[in-house]
């Protein structure tokens, strides 16, 4: 098993993106250049900056992919928002997948906590409590 293949963060983001993909199948051949293959790249991004960060060498740059990975969540939180609005989305799979995401975004957020490093303090100052 590859290293970021045991994190339930990659996980969860995989198959998030396996879902957007099979709900934005159904969507109109017009939108295929446009919302389709935006909201594609957002979902495919979490999970490839996870793995992509997790080969990576120290906590600092695996952070900063974690830290990208957290932003194409919130462009895909907007796009499946967009795609709702727009009716290429029905409410409940609309519900279904941004619920979804949520919980890639807490699990994602998690991690980056746990491995980032602690908040640099000015010398001299008591560490915090």
């Amino acid at each position: 098993m590859i290293a970021y293949e045991r994190l339930t963060a990659w996980r969860l983001a995989h198959r998030l993106a396996l879902e957007v993909y099979s709900a934005s199948d159904r969507w109109p051949r017009a939108e295929l250049y446009g919302v389709t293959a935006q909201t594609r790249r957002a979902a495919l991004s979490v999970p490839t900056n996870i793995a992509e960060g997790a080969a990576k060498r120290g906590r600092l740059e695996f952070g900063r992919y974690l830290n990208i990975a957290l932003g194409s969540l919130a462009e895909l939180a907007y796009l499946l928002r967009f795609a709702r609005d727009r009716h290429l989305l029905q409410d409940a799979e609309w519900a279904r997948l941004d619920a979804l995401r949520d919980e890639v975004g807490r699990v994602v957020y998690g991690l980056y906590r746990k491995i980032r490093p602690p908040a640099s303090r000015p010398a001299g100052s008591p560490p915090t409590v």
